[in-house]
C-alpha cells in the first residue's frame, strides 16, 4: 500500500477560508445561550432547592411579619430530619391549595400537653423565647401523643394563630420546606431561627 503525501502548497490550497463571523451574531448567540442556561438553573433551584415565598398574616410575629419575603429550603427535609423549633412551610391539612408557616413544637411519638399557654413536651416545659409575653395566650390542651410521621406545629403569635391546636398534628408528607432566609424588606433581612 502506497501512502500519498501532499505538499505544503496542496495542503494550503485544500484548506477553505472561513468567512469572518459576524460579531453581532456571535454576541447574540452567546447571550441566548446564557439566558437559556440561566433559566434552567433558576428552574432547578426553585423546583429542587430554594423557593421564594411571601408570608401572609401575623401568626409568626415577631419573627416574621405580614408580607415578608423569604426563601424556603426545599431539600432540607429530603435529606435531613425535622427538628423541634424549626420553622416549616406545609400544605394546610384541610385545604391543600393553601400553605401555612409555623414552628415545630412536638415530634412523632412525643407526649404533648398545654396548660394555660405553657407547653410541656415529654413531661418538661419547653423554653419558648420566641413567644413574647404580649403574644402568649392561656389556652390549654389535654395530654396527647403525636402520631408517627406527624408533627405538632404552632405559630409564635399564640393568641391569634390557627395551628395544630385547631387542626391537629400535621402529616410529614405535607411539610415541604424549612424557612431559611428573609430577603425582603431590607430591615428584616436575615436567617430564620
Amino acid at each position: 500500500m502506497r501512502r500519498e503525501t501532499l505538499s505544503d502548497a496542496e495542503i494550503e490550497a485544500g484548506q477553505e477560508q472561513k468567512p469572518n463571523s459576524d460579531p453581532a451574531r456571535s454576541s447574540l448567540r452567546s447571550w441566548i445561550r446564557d439566558l437559556i442556561l440561566s433559566v434552567f438553573v433558576s428552574i432547578f433551584i426553585i423546583v429542587f432547592l430554594y423557593q421564594p415565598v411571601r408570608v401572609e398574616g401575623t401568626s409568626m410575629l415577631p419573627m416574621l411579619e405580614d408580607q415578608d419575603r423569604l426563601f424556603i429550603n426545599k431539600i432540607a427535609y429530603r435529606v435531613g430530619e425535622i427538628h423541634r423549633g424549626d420553622v416549616v412551610v406545609f400544605l394546610y391539612p384541610r385545604d391543600h391549595e393553601k400553605s401555612y408557616i409555623k414552628r415545630v413544637i412536638a415530634l412523632p411519638g412525643d407526649q404533648l400537653r398545654i396548660d394555660h399557654g405553657c407547653v410541656y413536651v415529654n413531661g418538661s416545659q419547653i423554653s419558648e423565647v420566641y413567644v413574647p409575653a404580649r403574644y402568649a395566650d392561656d389556652r390549654s390542651l389535654p395530654t396527647t401523643i403525636i402520631p408517627e410521621r406527624h408533627y405538632f406545629l404552632m405559630g409564635d403569635h399564640r393568641s391569634i394563630s390557627s395551628d395544630s391546636r385547631e387542626f391537629g398534628s400535621v402529616d410529614r408528607g405535607l411539610i415541604y420546606g424549612k424557612a431559611a432566609f428573609v430577603y425582603w424588606p431590607v430591615d428584616q433581612v436575615g436567617v430564620v431561627h
